[in-house]
Parts: C-alpha cells; structure tokens; sequence
C-alpha cells in the first residue's frame, strides 16, 4: 500500500469554487479510481483554509492512475487559476507497514 498526504492552502475568497473544485475530484476518484482504496479531505480546526488530503492506494500503479486521470488534471486547474494557493503544497509519500484497521 502507498499512502499519500497533500497539504495546501485555499486562497481567500475562494471556498465556493474550492469546494466544487473537491466534490469533483473526489466523485471521479471515486467512480473511476478502484485502486484508491481511502480519499479522505480534512480542514484544519483552527484554520478552515489549511487542508489535508489522506489518499491510499492499492499500489504504486494506482497512484499513477490518479495523477494520470482526466478529474486530477481538472483539479490542478484550480490551482493555475488561484482557487488553491500552490506555494503552499505539501506532498508526502509513505509505505504502510503497520496499523490498526476496524
């Protein structure tokens, strides 16, 4: 398993568009993506703005077809046009290797 983290800015002002920019990308990983097995979206409590994205994918070549998808190439528009700040990006990529699933 690959576990992914991203973590970035939305710009302000820009929240409508940010979450209609999310609830796409998310329904197209879901529809499309059998090999993302968790796509988890978080705010930070203190600060609405600052995100976190926790993603799990089956293997290294289910991470290729996300980042390869026609939605993720959609939602990296968002970030061209300032709905997402891209200074602020953070990847993190991790290998599981211990847990607790319930």
């Amino acid at each position: 398993m690959i576990t992914v983290t991203a973590e970035f800015r939305i710009s302000e002002g820009k929240e409508a568009e940010a979450l209609a920019a999310i609830e796409t990308l998310v329904a197209g990983v879901n529809r499309d993506e059998p090999g993302a097995l968790m796509y988890s979206w978080h705010r930070d409590l203190k600060d609405a703005a600052q995100i976190l994205v926790y993603e799990v994918y089956a293997d290294e070549e289910a991470t290729k077809v996300h980042r390869a998808s026609e939605h993720f190439a959609e939602f990296q528009k968002a970030f061209a046009s300032g709905v997402f700040d891209p200074g602020s990006v953070k990847i993190s990529r991790f290998e599981r290797f211990a847990a607790i699933d319930r």
